[in-house]
C-alpha cells in the first residue's frame, strides 16, 4: 500500500513536471499506473486512486494550459482518455489472474495501443480536416496535421514511456513483495528442486 501511495504522488509530480517544465509530448506515467494498479492493488476500491489523481491534475493542466495558451481540453476528450485508461484498468485486472512478465508487458503494449487507435480514430472522426474515408483515417492514425510533428512520433512517446513506466512500477511492487516474503516474479526459479520421494 504504502509504495503504491508513494508511485500515484510521485507520477502526479512527475506529470506536472513534465507538462510544464520538460514539455515531452505524450510521456507520461498515468497509463501505467492505471495498468499497474489494477495488477497490484488488491482491494478494488483502490483502483479509484490512479483516477482521482488524473483527474486531479488535469484540473490543474486544464487550467495552466488556459492561462498559457488559451488552451483547454474538452470534456468529451477528457471522458475519452478516462475511458481508455478504463480499458488499461481491464487489461491490468486480466493479466493480474495469471501474472508473468510477458502478460505485463503484452497488456501494457495493449493498453498503449488502445490509446493510440481510440483517441486518434476519434480526432479524424470529429476533425473536418481530415477526409472522412479510408485515406483520411490513415492520414489520421499515421502523419496527422503537417504543421505538427506525426502521429507516429505522438505513439512512439506513448510507447515508450508505458513501457518504461510499467516497468519501473512492476519492479518496484515485485521487490516490495519479495521483501514482505510473498510470492514474487523477482525470486529466481529454483535450478535444483528438492526431490521427491514416494513410499512404495
Amino acid at each position: 500500500m504504502l509504495y503504491a501511495l508513494v508511485m500515484t504522488a510521485l507520477t502526479v509530480a512527475y506529470r506536472l513536471v513534465a507538462a510544464t517544465a520538460l514539455e515531452i509530448p505524450n510521456f507520461s506515467p498515468v497509463m501505467a499506473l492505471a495498468f499497474c494498479g489494477a495488477i497490484y492493488l488488491r482491494e478494488k476500491w483502490l483502483w479509484a486512486v490512479p483516477f482521482v489523481a488524473l483527474i486531479l491534475s488535469d484540473l490543474w493542466l486544464n487550467h495552466y494550459y488556459l492561462a498559457q495558451y488559451d488552451y483547454g481540453w474538452a470534456l468529451k476528450e477528457l471522458l475519452l482518455r478516462y475511458g481508455c485508461y478504463g480499458a488499461a484498468l481491464g487489461l491490468g485486472w486480466l493479466v493480474s489472474r495469471r501474472k508473468s512478465w510477458s502478460a505485463i508487458f503484452g497488456g501494457a503494449l495493449a493498453a498503449s495501443f488502445v490509446f493510440y487507435l481510440v483517441t486518434n480514430t476519434a480526432a479524424w472522426a470529429v476533425d473536418k480536416t481530415y477526409a472522412q474515408t479510408l485515406a483520411g483515417w490513415w492520414q489520421a492514425m499515421t502523419i496527422g496535421h503537417p504543421e505538427y510533428p506525426s502521429t507516429i512520433f505522438f505513439f512512439k512517446n506513448s510507447l515508450i514511456s508505458d513501457l518504461s513506466f510499467t516497468t519501473l512500477f512492476a519492479v518496484v511492487m515485485e521487490y516490495a513483495a519479495l521483501r514482505a516474503g510473498k510470492p514474487s516474479l523477482l525470486t529466481p526459479a529454483n535450478p535444483h528442486p528438492p526431490k521427491l520421494h514416494y513410499a512404495h
